[in-house]
């Protein structure tokens, strides 16, 4: 566990496994957890770093209005351990953080693996996106996430007994649960992002994942992302849906391997 001092903000990280630096960058209403199923993976090959974006997890203080602010707090991680260029991933809003970050600070970024993202929220998934900061202030905590749950994962989940409540149950067992204001702030930021006209920007390596069932962030917005960005490649996950680090962490982690093993020194 390492806190460094970045962008006039104390940010709450941690460092696994030693080789290229791989950063990996949280969702919305996430912390660092959310990679935790792909990590010890990935670790065996990369030093890699997760952090908890402001008002999130570990990291105190108010969320950034804006996904230019969190990119730039990103950035100041890399300065602050001195990783020198990175492999970055990003999920969901971690991935718009990523995109910024690639336009905000070309020469940090080594590739970037984008997952279940998109250079612009469409009005459905805005409209998700604004209900569940409402229901953060509205409902008890249970309620809100019982609510999300649809949306982050697939069919398949739900037809699992006892998969939803156990779910619930580990959300709510988060000693460091998001604050109201976090989620709030955060889904504003989301709404607002809009890289759609800079994509042929991102010159480094890039791969879009998704998840077929994705519903939040459909095929749509990754083929916009793939298309917009020169040379990108994009995998496509039968089995997954938007939260599919959790849901599908092999078949993520084997996607990004294949990826990076080809961008990594021997």
């Amino acid at each position: 566990m390492v806190t460094v001092g970045g962008n006039g903000q104390e940010i709450h990280c941690e460092v696994h496994g030693d080789g290229e630096p791989l950063l990996l960058i949280a969702g919305f209403a996430c912390d660092h957890t959310v990679w935790d199923l792909m990590l010890p993976s990935l670790a065996k090959q990369f030093r890699v770093v997760v952090f908890d974006n402001r008002g999130m997890g570990r990291t105190p203080g108010p969320s950034p209005p804006s996904i230019r602010e969190m990119a730039d707090d990103a950035f100041a991680v890399l300065e602050a351990l001195e990783t020198g260029p990175a492999h970055v991933a990003g999920h969901s809003m971690g991935g718009m953080i990523a995109q910024q970050l690639a336009l905000s600070h070309p020469q940090s970024v080594r590739t970037l693996t984008l997952t279940s993202t998109c250079a612009q929220a469409g009005a459905r998934a805005k409209s998700v996106i604004v209900s569940a900061a409402e229901l953060a202030n509205l409902v008890e905590p249970a309620v809100a996430a019982r609510a999300a749950l649809p949306w982050m994962y697939r069919d398949a989940f739900f037809a699992t007994p006892g998969a939803a409540e156990r779910t619930v149950e580990q959300m709510l067992a988060n000693p460091f649960p998001p604050t109201v204001q976090g989620i709030y702030r955060q889904s504003e930021a989301i709404c607002e992002f809009d890289a759609s006209a800079r994509l042929g920007e991102i010159q480094c390596p890039t791969l879009v994942i998704l998840g077929r069932e994705d519903i939040l962030f459909p095929i749509e917005s990754a083929r916009q992302l793939a298309e917009g960005i020169p040379d990108a490649e994009m995998v496509i996950l039968e089995r997954a849906a938007h939260l599919l680090v959790i849901e599908s962490p092999d078949a993520a982690t084997a996607a990004m391997r294949a990826f990076l093993a080809k961008h990594s020194s021997p």
